[in-house]
């Protein structure tokens, strides 16, 4: 077994676009459970909104990135009014319900056949990317350490979306500090008791989801700078993805989506790449490569299982913020 190579690919995912993608959304989705209390099951919805919107900008309407990036940020909002006016005076479960099968609709709109000539269908959308790398202002070459070499447009991407990481950590960590958050957090323990003090639970509700839903926007657009657009890529599975990176940092905690990203990346390639190398080897020689895949979502799945009954608040967490009921 090679396991520099292991370790190395491991190590990478640290910083990877994927990850800045993930950490994203779920800082968007701590805004939206860990802070508000709103049990948000759709955020592969919004992800799937910001993508979309930003790469149809880019190859329909021609539009500049910075451009690009306010639509898909306009589609968020636009999303987010007509998932929350609806939906957010539903009780938690009914929310969750609501939020996943939206989130399943947009799938299914973007991929339907009367729609390929705008969001390519089934096959997805590709090359919206170039006029982001035309803005790339390092100069042509391989930089890097280690496991973190890469090219300079591979670098661009990764200070992109590290960058925007960074910038929604912050608006966090001050909107949560202020008054609005205050009340927002109160709203999580106990709305009754807000609403009696002559809050509008609704608006906060409603401002909070919009927050949350623009940075799960921006995610899909990190998301797909290294990729293609598919359709595919937005199932169910992405939000779960997402609410294990939430739990494995803790809810309502400054770092904790940032390092349960690092961590749910790190852990599948780490597993990933042990699982590979035990059947190169012969010692899992029964497995084929399809089932080698899906055991390492089993592996993270027991993980998180175990993370759950022995420190259900995450690594960052606080018993306290476990309090709310939802």
């Amino acid at each position: 077994m090679d396991w520099l190579s292991i370790f190395n690919n491991a190590a990478g995912e640290l910083i990877s676009p994927t990850t800045a993608a993930y950490a994203l959304a779920a800082i968007g989705l701590s805004v939206h459970f860990g802070y508000a209390g709103l049990l948000n099951f759709g955020q592969a919805g919004f992800m799937a909104v910001g993508a979309y919107a930003f790469a149809i900008a880019t190859l329909s309407l021609s539009a500049p990135v910075w451009l690009a990036i306010l639509i898909a940020i306009a589609a968020s909002v636009l999303f987010a009014f007509i998932l929350g006016i609806p939906t957010l005076r539903l009780r938690a479960d009914y929310l969750a319900i609501v939020t996943i099968a939206a989130a399943e609709i947009v799938r299914y709109v973007v991929s339907t056949v009367g729609l390929t000539d705008i969001t390519g269908g089934s096959q997805g959308l590709n090359g919206y990317n170039r006029e982001f790398q035309a803005l790339n202002p390092l100069p042509g070459g391989t930089y890097g350490i280690g496991p973190w070499t890469y090219s300079a447009n591979d670098w661009w991407v990764r200070l992109f979306g590290w960058a925007l990481v960074i910038i929604a950590t912050l608006l966090v960590f001050l909107l949560m500090r202020s008054p609005w958050g205050r009340v927002v957090k109160g709203i999580r323990e106990d709305e009754d008791a807000v609403r009696s003090l002559g809050k509008n639970v609704y608006a906060y509700k409603m401002q909070a989801l919009v927050l949350g839903g623009v940075m799960g926007g921006l995610a899909g657009v990190v998301f797909i700078l290294p990729r293609a657009v598919q359709p595919g890529n937005y199932g169910t599975a992405l939000t779960f993805f997402i609410w294990t990176a939430l739990l494995l940092g803790g809810a309502a905690t400054l770092l904790g989506p940032i390092v349960g990203a690092m961590l749910f990346w790190v852990l599948l390639s780490l597993s990933n790449g042990i699982i590979v190398g035990l059947r190169d080897v012969g010692i899992l020689g029964f497995m084929s490569s399809t089932q080698t895949g899906q055991v390492r979502f089993i592996l993270v799945g027991i993980g998180l299982m175990l993370l759950v009954i022995f420190r259900p608040q995450g690594i960052f967490g606080n018993k306290k913020e476990l309090s709310f009921n939802v």
